[in-house]
């Protein structure tokens, strides 16, 4: 297992941040702006998104890319670290393409969409044309559980007919949003296992029953692409509107979250690098009763835990996307047991790493002036979206436990009881 970048990885890497630092980053202060005076997506965006698919810094995250389909096919472990370097800001993914919902989306898709659905989603969210949402969360149930869910889905003549509320679902008020792949309840399902109930279902935005109810600001950050409440009443499709296989919902579900959650957690890792470089030369300029705040040991400590947080929460997330791309290494539940465990340590490291950069900063780590604020509101929001850490830690948890069931009694050689130290081995 080897963790340096291989060289394709390090020359796209050298390419990407060339082109973030001529092209993007100059537009930065024009995309706040355009987003404060309600100009979203400001106008600039789609001359970028152009300029990066002819330098070929496109679809970058979709190891399973075809010949015929436009893109960079890069392996999970190749892609972190172009993750990590778009997550520095945060609306720089969806220049390459590579922002969230949508890669998960077109993972699922790519996966399991028909012809005709491939060709009337799929393409064009891989040529950038379209936005996506994937609508699971629910407000009346513990999503966490996705066996929890309410919001139904029935089958009646040749159409799909949904009822139900979700919520902070990710980029509906995006304008270029045209398909929600939504998770939903069998109508017909109660005598299934619990795994077996839900379907994926393609609902086009427009459609009657469909109705928008809010953009959710998290933590009072109001995001204009939107972490919307959704209403369904009798919202109808065409049965070939089915992802997937009647059922399946559940598996398709967690088949999506592996490459999604290294693709956050490395963008987590970019916010907290960033936070790091601020913080750090912000101390060495910052005075208080008569010295720079890097001369205090506290600030010290913070700076130096920080980096080694950083550097070991990498390490962690980059062995995460070695396993995935090397699924015959590995049983599937100890990667399972892996892509909970980088949620959680990307989400804490998000957290502390950003909160004492803030409080480097003084009162203009509060304001919109720098990143900070915006970054920590992400990191808190990350203890809860895709599943709050608790589930995770269980899930990492009960892995552990698997494991020690299956070696209950092999580690007796450890103890040093009286019975034993009285009964030596023969040689």
């Amino acid at each position: 297992m080897d963790f340096e970048h291989s060289p394709r990885a390090q020359a796209l890497l050298r390419q990407l941040d060339q082109f973030l630092q001529t092209y993007v980053l100059p537009h930065n202060a024009a995309w706040h702006q355009a987003v404060q005076d309600g100009h979203y997506p400001p106008p600039f965006l789609d001359d970028l998104k152009t300029l990066a698919r002819e330098e070929g810094l496109w679809n970058l995250f979709l190891p399973g890319l075809r010949e015929d389909e436009p893109g960079t096919r890069l392996a999970n472990l190749d892609y972190a670290p172009l993750a990590e370097a778009m997550g520095k800001l945060s609306w720089a993914a969806e220049v390459f393409n590579c922002s969230a919902p949508d890669t998960g989306n077109m993972e699922l898709l790519h996966r399991f969409a028909t012809p005709a659905q491939r060709a009337q989603w799929l393409l064009p969210l891989l040529h950038g044309t379209i936005r996506s949402a994937f609508a699971m969360s629910e407000p009346d149930v513990a999503s966490s559980d996705p066996t929890n869910l309410q919001t139904t889905v029935r089958r009646e003549g040749n159409e799909l007919v949904l009822n139900g509320r979700k919520w902070f679902i990710t980029g509906v008020a995006h304008p270029a949003c045209r398909v929600l792949i939504v998770m939903a309840r069998n109508a017909d399902g109660e005598d299934e296992d619990p795994h077996h109930q839900h379907s994926m279902v393609l609902l086009p935005m427009g459609t009657p029953g469909l109705e928008v109810v809010r953009n959710i600001p998290v933590v009072h950050h109001h995001a204009p692409e939107g972490h919307c409440e959704i209403l369904l009443r009798g919202a109808r499709v065409p049965a070939d509107h089915l992802l997937g296989e009647w059922g399946h919902g559940f598996a398709m579900a967690q088949a999506r979250l592996g490459p999604g959650r290294v693709h956050h957690c490395m963008r987590t890792i970019g916010q907290c690098e960033l936070a790091l470089a601020l913080a750090t030369e912000r101390a060495l300029e910052r005075r208080s009763f008569g010295h720079h705040l890097a001369d205090y040991a506290n600030v010290q400590e913070w700076i130096a835990l920080s980096r080694i947080e950083i550097d070991q929460a990498r390490l962690l997330v980059l062995r995460c996307a070695w396993l995935l791309d090397h699924p015959e290494q590995v049983e599937p539940a100890a990667v399972r047991a892996q892509v909970a465990a980088i949620k959680v340590v990307a989400a804490n490291l998000q957290t502390r790493v950003v909160d004492r950069a803030m409080q480097v900063f003084g009162a203009m780590g509060l304001s919109p002036d720098t990143p900070l604020a915006q970054f920590w509101t992400w990191g808190r929001a990350l203890h809860l979206l895709d599943g709050p850490d608790e589930v995770h830690l269980r899930s990492v948890a009960r892995h552990e436990f698997a494991l020690a069931r299956e070696r209950l009694g092999s580690l007796s050689a450890y103890f040093t009881t009286p019975e034993q130290m009285r009964t030596p081995p023969r040689l």
